[in-house]
C-alpha cells in the first residue's frame, strides 16, 4: 500500500492596539473590532475573565464594560458575570482555577465562534488562553494585558500555559490571540515593584537585538525608574514590536530548541519556585539576565564594560540582582534548572549568551563552576550595593 504525504500551512494574523480608556463609549477600537466579525447566522458571545487584582483598582470596569457592549457591540452577547481569577503566579499553580474557567465555557455556551476575554497579568493571560485553546478546540481570545511586562511581552506572543507538577509552564499551547488590546491607562494604578519588573523583558530583548535600544534605555533610566509615562509609552511598544517581528520571522511554535527571548529565563524559572513565587517574574528575570551575562563575562565572552554598563542599567531600576535561594544547598537547586530548562526545550541544551551588547550566541552546555563563581560574583556585587546604601 502506498503510504499519503500531508502537508498544509496556516496563516495567522492579529494586530496589537496602543490605546487609551479602552472601554469609554467614545473610544470605537472595540466597537470597529467586532463589527469585523458581523457574520449573519451566528450569534457570537463574548466571556469575560479577569484579574482580581485588576478590578480591585478598578471597581468601575465590570460596569463600563456591561455599557460598551450593550451600547456600542449590541451583536455581540455577553455572559451575565465576569469571572475574576486570582493574579500572579497563583493562577497557574491552582488546576481548579482552570476547570472553574471551562466550567464557564460551558455555562454560558461559549462555542467557536464566540469570544474570551482576557483582562489582567501575564500569568492570567496565560492561564485564560490555556483555557480558550482547549476548549472546544480553541476559542477566539482577546488579550487584554494590564502591567508592564504583559503589555511588552506574554500578551503579545502566542504561548499559553498553566504551571503543573511542580513544574513552570509543564501544560500549554501555541494559540494566537485574535487581538490585543494595550490600554496604557491601566498601567497608573501598577505598584512600583510591578512597573519595574515588565521593564526586565524590554532590557532582555534590547541585549539580544538591539544595542541602540538598550542605549536609549541607558539614557532614559531615571526617567524609567520615576514612572515617566511617556518614556514607559515608547519602550512598551519597540519591545512588542521587536517580539512580534521575532515571532513572524522566526520559529512561532518552537519546533526547535532555539529560543533567544528565554535569554536569562533558565535560572529565572528556576528561582521563582525556590522562592516560591514570592518574586515577580521580570524580578526573577532580570536576576537570571545578571547571571548569564556574569557568566559570559567570566566564560570570556563579553567585554567588563559591557558587563558594569548592564548592571548598572538594572540597579538603576532598582532591580536587585541576586537573591540568596541562588547559592542555597551549594548551588545544586539552582543547578537543577539547566535540566528542567533542557526537558522544556523537548532535547538539546539551548541557552543564548552574550557576545557583546545587541549580539547573543547560543550555546549548548554552561561550565557549572563558572555558574557557581557567577552567582558568588553577584552575592558580593549585591552586598556591596547594600553597605554603600547603608553608608549613604
Amino acid at each position: 500500500m502506498q503510504t499519503i504525504q500531508q502537508s498544509f500551512k496556516v496563516e495567522y494574523s492579529y494586530a496589537v492596539f496602543f490605546t487609551h480608556y479602552l472601554f469609554d463609549q467614545k473610544n470605537p477600537l472595540l466597537k470597529n473590532f467586532f463589527n469585523d466579525y458581523s457574520e449573519q447566522g451566528f450569534q457570537r458571545k463574548a466571556l469575560v475573565i479577569a484579574d482580581e487584582g485588576f478590578l480591585h483598582h478598578h471597581p468601575e470596569i465590570p460596569g463600563q464594560i456591561s455599557s460598551y457592549f450593550s451600547e456600542s457591540v449590541p451583536q455581540v452577547q455577553l455572559a451575565s458575570e465576569i469571572i475574576s481569577v486570582p493574579g500572579g503566579e497563583t493562577a497557574k499553580n491552582d488546576i481548579n482555577t482552570f476547570n472553574r474557567l471551562v466550567e464557564a465555557v460551558d455555562m454560558y455556551g461559549i462555542d467557536r465562534h464566540s469570544f474570551i476575554i482576557a483582562i489582567g497579568g501575564g500569568a492570567v493571560l496565560d492561564l485564560v488562553g490555556y483555557a480558550a485553546a482547549v476548549s472546544h478546540r480553541g476559542i477566539k481570545l482577546i488579550r487584554i494585558p494590564t502591567t508592564v511586562l504583559s503589555q511588552n511581552d506574554s500578551g503579545v506572543g502566542v504561548k499559553n500555559s498553566i504551571n503543573f507538577h511542580g513544574k513552570k509552564n509543564f501544560l500549554g499551547t501555541f494559540a494566537p490571540p485574535v487581538a490585543v488590546f494595550n490600554d496604557l491607562t491601566f498601567l497608573k494604578s501598577l505598584d512600583d515593584r510591578d512597573w519595574r519588573s515588565g521593564i526586565a523583558e524590554a532590557i532582555k530583548v534590547a541585549l539580544i537585538k538591539d544595542a541602540a535600544f538598550f542605549e536609549w534605555m541607558e539614557e532614559h533610566v531615571v526617567a524609567l525608574a520615576h514612572r515617566d509615562t511617556e518614556s514607559m509609552a515608547y519602550l512598551i511598544h519597540r519591545c512588542a514590536e521587536m517580539h512580534t517581528d521575532h515571532i513572524a520571522g522566526g520559529d512561532p511554535f518552537e519546533f526547535g530548541s532555539s529560543r533567544p527571548l528565554d535569554f536569562g529565563h533558565w535560572a529565572a524559572h528556576k528561582l521563582e519556585y525556590l522562592t516560591n513565587f514570592e518574586i515577580r517574574h521580570g524580578e526573577a528575570v532580570a536576576i537570571g539576565i545578571a547571571l548569564d551575562c556574569v557568566y559570559a563575562a567570566k566564560a570570556g565572552r563579553l567585554a567588563e564594560a559591557d558587563l558594569n554598563r548592564i548592571l548598572e542599567v538594572m540597579h538603576k531600576l532598582g532591580f536587585e540582582l541576586y537573591h540568596p535561594k541562588l547559592s542555597e544547598n551549594d548551588k545544586i537547586n539552582l543547578r537543577n534548572g539547566l535540566q528542567e530548562f533542557r526537558e522544556h526545550l523537548g532535547g538539546q541544551l539551548t541557552i543564548m549568551l552574550l557576545d557583546k551588547i545587541g549580539k547573543g550566541t547560543e550555546v549548548h552546555e554552561l561550565d557549572t563552576g563558572i555558574i557557581s563563581d557567577a552567582v558568588d560574583f553577584l552575592s558580593a556585587f549585591q552586598s556591596q550595593l547594600t553597605e554603600s546604601k547603608v553608608l549613604e
